[in-house]
């Protein structure tokens, strides 16, 4: 039985699902937060949140790594760590550091830094195929970035995730709208300062989908390659996923090379990674790397049709051991997830369709909203409503997923005059 610390964790379904994995493979856990009402306002209805299944909760200041990693190193004589962990992207850097310190089995600092930096990135894969892109450190090089990549392109915070301020541009101005906007959100969703650049990429065609690797020891191995339904132009909201991605054998192997190749170039060690290709008229290119188990229910896609379970393997790892990646037959073909994405900022005053919806054939989640919900303005992937999940013996379950969220019907509240 290994000892883990948690640093941190997204508020959502990682939070439930790791836990669950750490305690499932007969590990412990030591729960570190700063706030820990941020994850108790989050708890589900008359259940304790898993995170509060801890063996102990220590309310330390997560965002001064320094002194957290010399206040766990003076913890580490009379409670015995054996591995750390996060997953959420904002401490993952933290979580390295951590475990060099300790002497503890995780990435190299500067590869986890490389990886969750977007622009370190990019120059550090640059041999690899990808965008042309340039940064802009501040608003005075934006122009002259953008022009070195050319219009139409894609621009991105360099240290935000979920697809916040990602949008394409096709002119100067909305490039500079787009700067500003990033710039008026000077400090992310954990109260840490952000970096002030921005990356301008050149805007890449084509289907997009995520890779998922597990490496230990020096290996990286490639689970499976997952499909990504994109809407919202001009921005990116991922609206749902499939398990596996419908590709050929040949285009399915290209994208797994690639993505070995960037986890590989980047240094990344006792890593479980979700990176992100688009399949190209030239190729697949890679769009981005995320060093820790992907989000959006795709962990429960990939363990629904495999029996892998990528939350557990994300424990093992950081404790130094080798996951059992073979897969299993689980009966299930292919496993979809889709999300319900607000059209506007409002009210709900009803959500139509959705009785009975959890009891059809193939549906194994229903998590819709309900009257009364106010919603976000659907800009990111950050203002999801809800999701149904679908499981099918054949390889299209997407299709049953999308299908029954076409049936459900927003009816919002009138706008109130001013």
């Amino acid at each position: 039985m290994g000892h883990l610390i948690v640093i941190e964790s997204w508020v959502g379904a990682m939070s439930r699902l790791l836990p669950r994995a750490i305690r499932e493979a007969g590990h412990r856990f030591t729960f570190v937060t700063r706030d820990l009402h941020h994850y108790l306002r989050s708890a589900p209805a008359g259940s304790t949140h898993p995170l509060l299944t801890a063996d102990h909760v220590l309310t330390l200041d997560t965002n001064d790594p320094a002194r957290l990693v010399e206040e766990l190193a003076a913890l580490q004589p009379q409670l015995g760590f054996e591995g750390v962990l996060s997953s959420c992207d904002y401490y993952l850097e933290t979580v390295a550091l951590v475990a060099e310190r300790l002497g503890l089995p995780g990435a190299p600092p500067a590869a986890m830094r490389a990886a969750c930096r977007k622009d370190e990135t990019r120059r550090t894969l640059a041999h690899l195929p990808g965008p042309r892109f340039a940064i802009a450190r501040n608003r005075a090089e934006l122009l002259g970035a953008a022009r070195s990549v050319g219009f139409p392109l894609v621009v991105k915070p360099v240290d935000l995730c979920a697809g916040m301020f990602v949008r394409r541009v096709d002119d100067e101005a909305a490039l500079v709208a787009a700067f500003d906007a990033a710039a008026a959100f000077p400090v992310n969703a954990r109260g840490q300062q952000r970096a002030p650049q921005l990356l301008c990429e050149e805007l890449l065609v084509g289907p997009e989908v995520s890779v998922e690797t597990v490496t230990a020891g020096g290996t990286t191995t490639v689970v499976g390659v997952t499909d990504k339904a994109l809407t919202g132009a001009p921005w990116f909201v991922e609206v749902g996923h499939q398990f596996p991605a419908a590709l050929d054998p040949a285009t399915a192997a290209e994208a797994a090379d690639l993505a070995r190749a960037a986890v590989d170039g980047l240094g990344l060690d006792h890593t479980v990674a979700h990176t992100e290709i688009k399949l190209t008229a030239d190729g697949p290119k890679l769009v981005e790397v995320n060093p820790r188990p992907a989000g959006n229910r795709i962990t429960e896609l990939v363990r629904r049709v495999t029996g892998v379970d990528l939350a557990r393997a994300h424990a093992e790892v950081a404790l130094g051991i080798t996951p059992d990646l073979a897969p299993v037959t689980t009966g299930t073909a292919s496993a979809a997830v889709r999300f319900l994405v607000p059209e506007r900022e409002g009210e709900l005053v009803a959500v139509h369709g959705t009785d009975g919806l959890d009891a059809r054939d193939g549906v194994v989640e229903a998590e819709l909203p309900t009257a009364g919900r106010r919603t976000g303005d659907g800009r990111s992937n950050n203002h999801y409503l809800g999701h149904v999940m679908t499981v099918s013996s054949d390889p299209d379950a997407g299709a049953d997923a999308v299908r029954l969220l076409d049936e459900v019907v927003l009816e919002y509240a009138a706008p109130v005059s001013v």
